[in-house]
């Protein structure tokens, strides 16, 4: 289609800038290079965006238009793909090789903008703890504000690593995202199972589980069970304990709970003295946002997948590669 034909197939009267030789090129150029919307496209040439829209098939038509997808994006987006194939995700994200930037920050980047893609208006997020999860905090910003949001803390407090300790990853996040923010009032372990029974048979403690099992979105993190393993450093439990459960087949740890190389859980004399959500209940969550990476985290991821504890999988490109591996 000519200039011509282009501006008469319309029926209506266009004035062309001096530099456009005709509307296909003018809609393609305000589309594409100055990224205006086809609404604002069609108000601006005056008509309307169902023009705008075949304005812009005719452009690729053409050839006036090609669109290219980098190949490392394609890559990834491919790897992305197979990791929903592999493993039964709804969704995963996997970001590019690592820069300068510390993995856990380009984590928290990524696994921030996908929250606020999942985030509806309404929802309960439970929030767990760490320094990835901390990251996402830090990073989340939502486009529009949402009514009617809560977060709640899923896992017990500990005074080991208060930089990114349970009730400050939910307090920030709440803080971020201007939701209702409800911490967990209690320990993550307490010194016998009689206690905790007790403890959670307080009024505002049923009533914070409650919260805490109406979640309809958690956001949580995976721990290896090493040497550096944030369950060690954070002095929940002492060595020896972590060692006996890591000899009876542990290779990760979700939210204090630890799981084996299939993801089933690993039960032992913690379980009846920790406070938080349980493995049972954080796979009844409808919407799971697992974000981690690292070589050393493959075994924890690929159990918390194999587990089926994730919906939605944030990792890095190299993990992604040797989880399918």
């Amino acid at each position: 289609m000519d200039a011509a034909r282009a501006n008469r197939s319309i029926g209506e009267s266009i004035v062309l800038p001096a530099e456009f030789d005709d509307a296909v090129v003018w809609a393609a150029w305000l589309y594409y290079v100055d990224q205006l919307t086809q609404s604002d496209i069609a108000k601006m040439i005056g008509v309307s965006r169902a023009t705008i829209v075949n304005f812009l098939q005719e452009a690729r038509e053409r050839g006036l238009v090609s669109i290219r997808i980098n190949t490392e994006v394609g890559s990834r987006t491919g790897i992305a793909r197979r990791l929903k194939d592999k493993f039964g995700l709804d969704g995963a994200l996997v970001i590019p090789a690592a820069d300068t930037t510390p993995l856990v920050q380009r984590l928290g980047e990524a696994g921030a903008r996908l929250l606020a893609d999942m985030v509806q208006e309404g929802d309960t997020i439970g929030v767990a703890w760490g320094q990835t999860v901390l990251a996402v905090a830090d990073y989340i910003s939502l486009p529009e504000p949402l009514a009617g949001l809560t977060v709640v803390q899923v896992s017990g407090s500990s005074i080991g690593n208060p930089d990114f300790s349970p009730e400050f990853c939910t307090s920030l996040m709440s803080n971020r995202i201007h939701a209702r923010c409800v911490n967990l009032l209690a320990p993550a372990l307490l010194s016998t199972p009689a206690l905790k029974r007790q403890l959670l048979a307080e009024p505002v403690l049923v009533k914070q589980f409650e919260l805490i099992h109406s979640a309809n979105m958690i956001l949580f993190g995976v721990g290896d069970i090493g040497p550096q393993t944030l369950m060690r450093s954070a002095n929940i439990a002492n060595q020896e304990e972590i060692d006996l459960y890591e000899a009876n087949g542990a290779v990760a740890v979700l939210i204090c709970r630890f799981i084996d190389a299939d993801g089933n859980p690993v039960t032992g004399e913690l379980d009846d003295r920790m406070v938080g959500i349980e493995l049972n209940e954080l796979a009844q969550v409808p919407r799971r946002l697992c974000v981690a990476g690292g070589a050393f985290k493959v075994p924890a991821i690929r159990a918390t997948l194999k587990g089926g504890f994730a919906t939605h999988l944030v990792t890095d490109i190299a993990t992604a590669e040797m989880l399918l591996e």
